[in-house]
């Protein structure tokens, strides 16, 4: 039975919010809890179950998952790698055929730019590990490194936006690490960076340019000397001289570096189509009173949960009250205004301050006076297994105890826990039922449209003032690789 080690490091570090994420925002799995993720939603979940079935021996190590959030502080670094050499060491004398590795591929911390490239190094060095096969899956939205290119044999990304595809991604990079044991064959990894950075607005593979680029990939994969292509989209909102687009070909032999030529060519040719920028909120809302027929899904990327924002933005709320939006919904995380409704009972009204803490763009907390409607658990099981949101927690997530108030006609959801809108539990766990609304606004860019497409009439993208503007001309880089288009080149 081949022995594979086997580990997880998965964190989007938005490197342009204030504070940190530490270790106490991480969630941890440590050896045999590993194992435990049989079969779940997310890639651990899908390699474990595939290589049950391929008769794998697992030496399971460590996990460390935490939503987007800030820059990850150091502490967090050495903790998992002293975790994981202590478990890997050990497991490497007495004899490892591979190692599969679960990762993000845009993680900074504060004194290494390119994390998932420190700890390849880190393992390589291990005496045992020096020469072999090192496979695993990572991000669409990676800032894929050489470094990670040089040191991994195969690691494929997924394939699509939003990422319903995550654990299947994870399983096709799997079945690849087979067949290296199988035939003995040792691919190796080719990287390109394109000169381009998109917003997460512009890299839904539903649309070009990603949709063709895509294609463009599987009909490249059909070539048997390659064995993966990967799009990389790249996150934006990290400031490393990696960021942005690039493309990833894992292959023995053959066209790798036509492949490479042609996908960029693809690229530059779209690359206007990349640059997704959002109209004004209130331009948006003016146009829709008296309120259209069906469901208006209004979009707020610039506090884009899933992009690491604080999901406390008062931006798109404050409009909504001002235009008079009615049966309308949003989703507001503030733990201290849920404490502070914790002293009062469904039906009382009182007076809150509610989000407008964790972005120093936000206009600040809105005072409001609201109707509290319910407070409970804010643990939901996933209706979509295949979600965004399943790629990141499984088939459960924990919104914290919760709050559902209501200011004129707009009914809010305040969380304990940021949650990107990536499903339709979060509601409906709540009491809401989505069809049944005018209105309602998510904070997000892309990833939500799986949920949200299937009910929508309608889906409006708005600017508001926030840390995820799609306006990458705005943010103030200083690592970025120059020059980079839209930044420098027309």
């Amino acid at each position: 039975m081949p022995r594979i080690l086997i580990a997880g490091l998965f964190h989007e570090t938005h490197t342009f919010l204030e504070g940190s994420t530490s270790l106490a925002d991480f969630f941890i799995l440590r050896d045999e809890q590993m194992l435990a993720c049989c079969g779940d939603s997310s890639p651990l979940g899908g390699v474990l179950e595939i290589g049950k079935q391929f008769g794998w021996d697992f030496v399971p190590t460590i996990d460390y998952r935490a939503q987007p959030s800030a820059i990850v502080e150091d502490a967090v670094i050495d903790q998992f790698w002293n975790e994981l050499e202590q478990r890997a060491r050990p497991a490497l004398q007495q004899g490892i055929d591979a190692i599969y590795l679960v990762l993000h591929g845009a993680m900074v911390a504060q004194s290494y730019l390119d994390v998932e490239g420190e700890i390849l190094a880190r393992l390589r060095a291990l005496s045992g590990a020096e020469k072999l096969p090192i496979f695993g899956v990572f991000d669409l939205h990676a800032n894929f490194s050489q470094r990670m290119a040089d040191l991994a044999n195969c690691l494929v990304g997924y394939r699509e936006n939003p990422h319903t595809d995550a654990r299947q991604a994870g399983v096709i990079a799997a079945e690849l690490l087979q067949r290296s044991l199988t035939t003995g064959e040792r691919p190796f990894m080719r990287r390109q960076h394109a000169g381009i950075i998109w917003p997460p607005t512009g890299t839904g593979t539903a649309n070009d340019p990603m949709k063709t680029l895509e294609a463009e990939a599987r009909a490249l994969e059909q070539l048997p000397e390659l064995w993966s292509v990967s799009i990389v989209g790249g996150f934006s909102f990290a400031d490393t001289p990696d960021s942005g687009v690039c493309f990833v070909v894992c292959g023995t032999e053959g066209p790798i570096d036509e492949a490479l030529t042609k996908l960029c060519t693809i690229a530059h040719r779209l690359r206007e189509q990349g640059n997704v920028t959002d109209p004004p909120v209130d331009e948006v809302l003016a146009k829709l009173t008296p309120a259209p027929e069906g469901l208006t899904v209004l979009v707020e990327p610039s506090d884009n949960v899933g992009g690491g924002a604080p999901g406390d933005c008062t931006g798109l709320l404050r409009a909504m009250i001002a235009h008079g939006l009615t049966n309308a919904a949003i989703a507001i995380n503030d733990p201290a205004a849920v404490q502070q409704l914790a002293s009062i009972e469904p039906g009382q009204r009182t007076t809150i301050s509610l989000g407008g803490k964790g972005s120093q763009l936000d206009a600040g907390p809105i005072t409001l006076e609201v109707e509290l409607i319910s407070k409970q658990s804010g643990r939901f099981e996933l209706e979509d297994k295949q979600s965004h949101l399943a790629s990141m927690c499984g088939d459960v997530f924990d919104m914290g105890p919760c709050a559902i108030v209501k200011h004129a006609g707009i009914t809010i959801l305040v969380s304990s826990v940021k949650t990107p809108p990536f499903d339709l539990g979060q509601w409906r766990s709540q009491g809401i039922e989505p069809t049944a609304l005018s209105f309602i606004a998510v904070k997000a860019a892309v990833a939500h449209r799986r949920a949200y497409d299937q009910i929508a009439a309608r889906m409006l993208w708005v600017d508001t003032p926030g840390p995820c503007s799609s306006n990458v001309r705005a943010l103030p880089y200083r690592h970025l690789t120059r020059p980079i288009y839209p930044l420098d080149l027309a």
